[in-house]
Protein backbone atom coordinates (compact mmCIF):
# COMPACT_ATOMS: atom_id res chain seq x y z
CA UNK A 1 0.00 0.00 0.00
CA UNK A 2 1.03 3.52 -0.54
CA UNK A 3 2.36 5.86 2.44
CA UNK A 4 4.00 9.02 3.41
CA UNK A 5 6.73 8.72 6.36
CA UNK A 6 9.94 9.27 7.56
CA UNK A 7 13.29 7.88 8.52
CA UNK A 8 14.87 10.46 10.58
CA UNK A 9 13.83 13.80 12.01
CA UNK A 10 13.97 16.86 10.56
CA UNK A 11 12.48 19.47 8.12
CA UNK A 12 9.67 18.58 5.64
CA UNK A 13 12.01 17.34 3.86
CA UNK A 14 12.64 14.34 5.25
CA UNK A 15 8.84 12.62 4.43
CA UNK A 16 8.86 10.21 1.71
CA UNK A 17 6.39 7.88 -0.28
CA UNK A 18 6.44 4.33 1.04
CA UNK A 19 5.54 0.89 -0.34
CA UNK A 20 4.41 -0.97 3.17
CA UNK A 21 2.23 -3.66 3.50
CA UNK A 22 -1.34 -3.25 4.73
CA UNK A 23 -2.16 -3.62 8.03
CA UNK A 24 -4.12 -6.29 9.51
CA UNK A 25 -7.15 -5.53 12.32
CA UNK A 26 -6.00 -7.08 15.96
CA UNK A 27 -8.98 -7.83 18.48
CA UNK A 28 -10.88 -4.84 18.73
CA UNK A 29 -9.55 -3.31 15.87
CA UNK A 30 -11.57 -1.63 12.46
CA UNK A 31 -9.21 -1.74 9.26
CA UNK A 32 -10.17 1.43 7.06
CA UNK A 33 -9.58 2.09 3.62
CA UNK A 34 -8.67 5.69 3.95
CA UNK A 35 -10.03 7.98 1.30
CA UNK A 36 -8.86 11.28 2.95
CA UNK A 37 -6.51 12.27 6.30
CA UNK A 38 -6.44 15.40 8.17
CA UNK A 39 -3.30 16.96 8.52
CA UNK A 40 -2.63 18.54 12.19
CA UNK A 41 0.50 20.19 13.89
CA UNK A 42 1.35 17.55 16.31
CA UNK A 43 2.18 15.68 13.11
CA UNK A 44 4.94 18.16 12.51
CA UNK A 45 6.06 17.51 16.11
CA UNK A 46 6.24 14.13 15.27
CA UNK A 47 8.24 14.64 12.28
CA UNK A 48 10.41 17.12 14.11
CA UNK A 49 11.33 14.42 16.85
CA UNK A 50 9.66 16.02 19.81
CA UNK A 51 7.90 12.77 20.63
CA UNK A 52 11.31 10.95 19.94
CA UNK A 53 12.83 9.23 17.18
CA UNK A 54 11.23 6.74 14.59
CA UNK A 55 10.75 3.37 15.92
CA UNK A 56 7.60 1.68 13.82
CA UNK A 57 8.35 -1.35 11.68
CA UNK A 58 11.62 -0.96 9.40
CA UNK A 59 12.79 2.16 11.67
CA UNK A 60 9.20 4.25 9.55
CA UNK A 61 7.03 6.41 11.19
CA UNK A 62 3.51 7.37 9.59
CA UNK A 63 2.64 10.23 10.60
CA UNK A 64 -1.37 11.18 10.50
CA UNK A 65 -4.34 11.56 13.36
CA UNK A 66 -7.51 11.87 11.81
CA UNK A 67 -8.75 9.83 8.87
CA UNK A 68 -12.15 9.09 6.80
CA UNK A 69 -12.72 6.19 4.55
CA UNK A 70 -14.70 2.94 4.60
CA UNK A 71 -14.20 -0.04 7.00
CA UNK A 72 -12.22 -2.89 5.49
CA UNK A 73 -12.07 -5.66 7.79
CA UNK A 74 -13.38 -6.20 11.85
CA UNK A 75 -11.43 -7.91 13.87
CA UNK A 76 -12.42 -9.84 16.57
CA UNK A 77 -14.76 -8.56 19.30
CA UNK A 78 -15.65 -5.29 17.36
CA UNK A 79 -19.45 -4.91 16.95
CA UNK A 80 -22.17 -1.89 15.76
CA UNK A 81 -19.94 -1.80 12.33
CA UNK A 82 -20.12 -3.48 9.03
CA UNK A 83 -17.46 -3.91 6.05
CA UNK A 84 -18.00 -1.08 3.59
CA UNK A 85 -19.48 1.54 6.26
CA UNK A 86 -18.09 5.01 6.07
CA UNK A 87 -16.62 5.94 8.80
CA UNK A 88 -14.04 8.62 10.69
CA UNK A 89 -10.84 7.75 12.71
CA UNK A 90 -8.90 8.87 15.43
CA UNK A 91 -5.53 7.27 15.44
CA UNK A 92 -3.96 8.43 18.83
CA UNK A 93 -0.51 6.36 17.94
CA UNK A 94 -0.01 8.48 14.33
CA UNK A 95 -0.44 6.41 11.00
CA UNK A 96 -2.76 7.88 8.77
CA UNK A 97 -1.00 8.80 6.36
CA UNK A 98 -1.58 5.33 4.25
CA UNK A 99 -4.18 3.93 2.15
CA UNK A 100 -5.09 1.33 4.82
CA UNK A 101 -4.75 1.93 8.72
CA UNK A 102 -5.94 0.09 11.74
CA UNK A 103 -7.69 2.30 14.17
CA UNK A 104 -8.89 1.10 17.85
CA UNK A 105 -12.65 0.67 18.00
CA UNK A 106 -13.40 2.39 20.21
CA UNK A 107 -12.07 5.60 18.24
CA UNK A 108 -13.89 4.80 15.24
CA UNK A 109 -17.41 6.28 14.40
CA UNK A 110 -19.99 5.96 11.30
CA UNK A 111 -20.65 8.79 9.17
CA UNK A 112 -24.20 7.61 9.20
CA UNK A 113 -26.13 9.59 11.48
CA UNK A 114 -29.26 10.45 13.04
CA UNK A 115 -29.04 13.62 11.49
CA UNK A 116 -28.04 11.68 7.87
CA UNK A 117 -24.41 10.55 6.77
CA UNK A 118 -21.86 13.16 6.98
CA UNK A 119 -19.30 13.81 4.18
CA UNK A 120 -15.75 12.15 3.98
CA UNK A 121 -14.32 15.23 3.03
CA UNK A 122 -15.56 16.66 5.88
CA UNK A 123 -15.47 14.35 8.10
CA UNK A 124 -11.75 13.39 8.05
CA UNK A 125 -11.34 17.14 9.97
CA UNK A 126 -13.45 15.94 12.82
CA UNK A 127 -11.31 13.20 14.41
CA UNK A 128 -8.64 14.65 16.64
CA UNK A 129 -9.70 18.58 16.14
CA UNK A 130 -13.38 18.06 17.43
CA UNK A 131 -12.33 16.33 20.12
CA UNK A 132 -9.80 18.46 21.43
CA UNK A 133 -12.48 21.13 20.98
CA UNK A 134 -14.92 19.73 22.93
CA UNK A 135 -11.90 18.94 25.71
CA UNK A 136 -10.81 22.13 26.03
CA UNK A 137 -14.04 24.09 26.04
CA UNK A 138 -16.36 21.14 28.31
CA UNK A 139 -13.42 19.52 30.08
CA UNK A 140 -10.75 21.46 31.35
CA UNK A 141 -12.30 24.84 29.99
CA UNK A 142 -15.77 24.15 32.67
CA UNK A 143 -17.77 26.42 29.74
CA UNK A 144 -20.89 27.47 31.05
CA UNK A 145 -24.06 28.82 29.23
CA UNK A 146 -23.61 32.73 29.33
CA UNK A 147 -19.83 33.18 29.42
CA UNK A 148 -17.29 34.63 27.06
CA UNK A 149 -14.87 32.59 25.41
CA UNK A 150 -11.28 34.20 23.76
CA UNK A 151 -9.87 31.41 21.36
CA UNK A 152 -5.99 32.38 19.88
CA UNK A 153 -5.06 30.62 16.53
CA UNK A 154 -8.55 31.65 15.87
CA UNK A 155 -7.66 29.92 12.26
CA UNK A 156 -6.41 27.50 12.93
CA UNK A 157 -8.19 23.83 12.92
CA UNK A 158 -9.00 23.68 16.49
CA UNK A 159 -9.62 27.19 16.88
CA UNK A 160 -12.68 27.05 14.20
CA UNK A 161 -14.06 24.12 15.85
CA UNK A 162 -13.94 25.60 19.08
CA UNK A 163 -15.58 28.97 17.84
CA UNK A 164 -18.43 26.92 16.28
CA UNK A 165 -18.68 24.54 19.46
CA UNK A 166 -18.36 27.78 21.73
CA UNK A 167 -21.64 28.25 20.67
CA UNK A 168 -23.31 25.12 20.81
CA UNK A 169 -22.21 25.17 24.30
CA UNK A 170 -23.87 28.30 24.89
CA UNK A 171 -21.35 30.87 25.13
CA UNK A 172 -22.44 34.08 24.57
CA UNK A 173 -19.56 36.06 23.03
CA UNK A 174 -16.27 34.71 21.84
CA UNK A 175 -13.63 36.55 20.12
CA UNK A 176 -10.30 35.29 18.54
CA UNK A 177 -6.66 36.49 18.28
CA UNK A 178 -4.71 35.54 14.31
CA UNK A 179 -1.08 35.19 13.91
CA UNK A 180 -1.09 38.42 11.65
CA UNK A 181 -3.49 40.54 9.67
CA UNK A 182 -3.98 38.55 6.59
CA UNK A 183 -5.56 36.05 8.65
CA UNK A 184 -8.59 38.74 10.16
CA UNK A 185 -10.60 38.28 7.53
CA UNK A 186 -11.02 34.32 7.41
CA UNK A 187 -10.99 34.36 11.19
CA UNK A 188 -13.90 36.99 11.37
CA UNK A 189 -15.92 34.66 8.77
CA UNK A 190 -15.57 32.00 11.56
CA UNK A 191 -18.27 33.47 13.42
CA UNK A 192 -16.42 35.41 16.10
CA UNK A 193 -17.84 38.72 17.74
CA UNK A 194 -14.44 40.26 17.35
CA UNK A 195 -10.90 39.27 16.30
CA UNK A 196 -7.52 40.70 16.85
CA UNK A 197 -4.12 40.23 15.86
CA UNK A 198 -2.33 38.74 18.63
CA UNK A 199 0.15 41.07 19.19
CA UNK A 200 -1.50 43.85 21.79
CA UNK A 201 -3.99 41.78 22.20
CA UNK A 202 -4.74 42.12 26.00
CA UNK A 203 -5.19 45.62 25.06
CA UNK A 204 -7.61 45.55 22.50
CA UNK A 205 -10.26 43.00 24.44
CA UNK A 206 -10.01 45.39 27.08
CA UNK A 207 -11.11 48.19 25.21
CA UNK A 208 -13.72 46.41 23.37
CA UNK A 209 -15.00 44.45 26.59
CA UNK A 210 -15.35 47.76 28.71
CA UNK A 211 -12.57 46.31 30.72
CA UNK A 212 -14.01 43.24 31.53
CA UNK A 213 -12.87 40.67 30.04
CA UNK A 214 -13.32 37.22 29.28
CA UNK A 215 -14.45 33.86 31.51
CA UNK A 216 -12.28 31.61 29.28
CA UNK A 217 -8.87 31.72 27.43
CA UNK A 218 -7.87 28.77 24.94
CA UNK A 219 -4.36 29.09 24.38
CA UNK A 220 -2.63 26.92 21.94
CA UNK A 221 0.50 28.77 21.62
CA UNK A 222 2.58 29.53 24.99
CA UNK A 223 5.02 31.74 26.52
CA UNK A 224 4.12 35.16 26.38
CA UNK A 225 0.87 34.83 25.35
CA UNK A 226 -0.25 32.21 27.83
CA UNK A 227 1.11 35.01 30.71
CA UNK A 228 -0.86 38.03 28.93
CA UNK A 229 -4.24 35.64 28.76
CA UNK A 230 -4.23 35.45 32.37
CA UNK A 231 -4.77 39.92 32.86
CA UNK A 232 -7.57 39.44 30.80
CA UNK A 233 -9.63 37.09 32.92
CA UNK A 234 -13.10 37.80 35.00
CA UNK A 235 -12.63 36.43 38.88
CA UNK A 236 -13.35 32.68 38.54
CA UNK A 237 -11.49 32.64 34.63
CA UNK A 238 -9.56 29.50 33.30
CA UNK A 239 -6.72 29.97 30.73
CA UNK A 240 -6.63 26.55 29.36
CA UNK A 241 -3.07 25.64 27.75
CA UNK A 242 -3.36 22.41 24.93
CA UNK A 243 -0.38 23.22 22.65
CA UNK A 244 2.96 25.09 21.80
CA UNK A 245 2.95 26.62 19.05
CA UNK A 246 5.34 29.11 19.55
CA UNK A 247 7.83 27.23 21.00
CA UNK A 248 8.56 29.58 23.31
CA UNK A 249 10.25 28.50 26.93
CA UNK A 250 8.55 26.96 29.57
CA UNK A 251 6.68 29.19 30.95
CA UNK A 252 5.73 29.32 34.76
CA UNK A 253 3.16 30.93 37.02
CA UNK A 254 2.72 31.23 40.93
CA UNK A 255 0.07 29.40 42.50
CA UNK A 256 -0.01 32.07 45.13
CA UNK A 257 -0.98 34.55 42.47
CA UNK A 258 -3.52 32.60 41.22
CA UNK A 259 -5.30 31.75 44.33
CA UNK A 260 -5.21 35.58 45.34
CA UNK A 261 -6.60 36.27 42.17
CA UNK A 262 -9.41 33.94 41.41
CA UNK A 263 -7.63 32.66 38.09
CA UNK A 264 -6.71 28.90 37.35
CA UNK A 265 -4.55 27.49 34.44
CA UNK A 266 -5.92 23.96 33.54
CA UNK A 267 -4.32 21.54 30.46
CA UNK A 268 -5.95 19.69 28.00
CA UNK A 269 -3.94 16.98 26.19
CA UNK A 270 -5.69 14.61 23.59
CA UNK A 271 -3.50 11.69 23.16
CA UNK A 272 -3.70 11.61 27.71
CA UNK A 273 -7.35 11.75 27.32
CA UNK A 274 -7.43 8.71 24.79
CA UNK A 275 -4.76 6.27 27.18
CA UNK A 276 -6.58 7.22 30.21
CA UNK A 277 -10.60 7.56 29.41
CA UNK A 278 -11.08 6.48 25.52
CA UNK A 279 -14.48 5.69 25.43
CA UNK A 280 -14.52 10.33 26.06
CA UNK A 281 -12.86 10.75 22.65
CA UNK A 282 -15.39 8.64 20.95
CA UNK A 283 -18.57 10.05 22.31
CA UNK A 284 -16.77 13.63 20.98
CA UNK A 285 -16.42 12.71 18.14
CA UNK A 286 -19.95 10.79 17.83
CA UNK A 287 -21.66 14.07 18.61
CA UNK A 288 -19.07 16.01 16.50
CA UNK A 289 -20.34 13.89 12.99
CA UNK A 290 -23.83 14.47 14.36
CA UNK A 291 -23.41 18.19 14.23
CA UNK A 292 -21.41 17.58 11.16
CA UNK A 293 -24.33 15.78 9.13
CA UNK A 294 -27.36 18.31 10.85
CA UNK A 295 -25.25 20.85 9.07
CA UNK A 296 -24.31 22.81 12.58
CA UNK A 297 -20.90 22.63 12.14
CA UNK A 298 -18.44 22.23 9.73
CA UNK A 299 -14.75 21.08 9.71
CA UNK A 300 -13.18 24.22 7.95
CA UNK A 301 -11.59 22.25 5.32
CA UNK A 302 -9.67 24.96 2.55
CA UNK A 303 -7.05 22.86 1.08
CA UNK A 304 -7.07 19.51 0.06
CA UNK A 305 -4.01 18.09 -1.53
CA UNK A 306 -2.79 14.70 -2.94
CA UNK A 307 -0.34 12.12 -0.75
CA UNK A 308 2.52 13.27 -2.29
CA UNK A 309 2.22 16.71 -1.08
CA UNK A 310 2.21 15.77 2.26
CA UNK A 311 5.38 17.64 3.15
CA UNK A 312 4.14 20.96 0.93
CA UNK A 313 0.88 20.23 3.43
CA UNK A 314 3.37 20.52 6.47
CA UNK A 315 5.37 23.43 5.25
CA UNK A 316 1.81 25.50 5.10
CA UNK A 317 1.11 24.63 8.36
CA UNK A 318 4.28 24.94 9.97
CA UNK A 319 4.96 28.40 8.12
CA UNK A 320 1.52 29.31 9.55
CA UNK A 321 0.45 30.43 5.28
CA UNK A 322 -2.38 27.67 6.05
CA UNK A 323 -5.81 28.98 7.14
CA UNK A 324 -8.30 26.55 8.81
CA UNK A 325 -8.02 22.58 7.79
CA UNK A 326 -5.78 20.82 5.19
CA UNK A 327 -6.43 17.25 4.10
CA UNK A 328 -4.48 14.93 2.33
CA UNK A 329 -6.40 12.94 -0.81
CA UNK A 330 -6.21 9.41 -1.54
CA UNK A 331 -8.00 9.37 -4.79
Amino acid sequence: MRAVGFRANGGAEVLEDLELPEPVPAGGQVAVRVAFAGVNFAEIQHRRGEFGAPDGPGGVDVPGLEVAGVVLALGAGVSGLRIGEPVAAYLPDFGGYAEVVTADARFVRSLRTAAGEADPAEAAGLPCVYPTAFGVLNDAGRLREGEDVLIHSAAGGVGSAAAQLARELGASRVYGTVGSSQKTAYAAGLGYDDVFVREGFAERLTEVTAGRGVDLVLDPVGGPVREQSLTVLQPFGRVVAYGDLGRHEQWTTSVRDLWKSNRTVAGFNIGDVARRSPERIGEYLDRALRLLAAGRIRSGVTRILPLAEAAKAHQLLETGEARGKLLLSFA
